[in-house]
């Protein structure tokens, strides 16, 4: 079988794995960075992942290392770095039982970065998705003082004729600080009839 990377993504140091009969027939997708790479950026205390109104997971704390990482995928565009924790997002992922409702983008922030990255951070993990919220402002939560984020308005509003009475959902977002953005398009969901949301994200600002 050929391999679909050659090289660390991140460093592009050649990436010497072996094919094993293991990996051909799993469910785990071929490495993508080096293990070196890998060391450096720092896992959550998952057991103490939990919010009392509902529940967060987030697989990283954010680190030199990922705030590198978020660079070059988001803002440098290099949407082929969606790959690197996709056997991580499909081990907490592909198991959960509510539909998987990523965080959107405002359209205008969408043209102008040319990709959707929770969306294709789902779609390398092979995570089905659906879409039920709209954002309604192009402003970002990282422009925002702490006081300014937590002080809002609702940025969400639900997308016409989407239908999420009794359902369970799951919100998916690439990072959290405050929980500002998750919490708004929380409240947009319970308040349009939802039986209950939870979030998961890759990083814990």
């Amino acid at each position: 079988m050929k391999k679909e990377v050659y090289n660390c993504l991140l460093c592009g140091t050649p990436l010497n794995v072996h094919v094993t009969w293991k990996w051909l027939l799993g469910n785990a997708f071929e490495r993508t960075i080096c293990l070196q790479c890998e060391g450096e950026f720092e896992s959550v205390d998952l057991s103490a992942e939990t919010n009392k109104i509902f529940d967060v997971v987030s697989l990283y704390q954010y680190n030199d290392k990922m705030k590198d990482y978020l660079h070059r995928y988001k803002f440098m565009h290099d949407v082929a770095l969606a790959k690197v924790f996709r056997n991580q997002i499909r081990q907490h992922l592909s198991k959960r039982n509510e539909i998987i409702v990523p965080i959107p983008m405002h359209p205008a922030k969408l043209k102008e970065r040319t990709f959707a990255h929770v969306d294709e951070l789902l779609k390398a993990a092979n995570i089905p998705y659906q879409h039920f919220l709209v954002k309604t402002t192009t402003e970002t939560q990282g422009e925002k003082t702490r006081e300014e984020r937590i002080n809002s308005p609702q940025l969400f509003e639900l997308i016409e004729n989407v239908d999420v009475k009794n359902k369970e959902i799951l919100l998916v977002d690439d990072i959290t600080t405050t929980g500002t953005t998750i919490e708004h398009a929380r409240i947009a969901l319970i308040e349009a009839g939802a039986k209950s949301v939870n979030a998961f994200t890759l990083i814990k600002g």
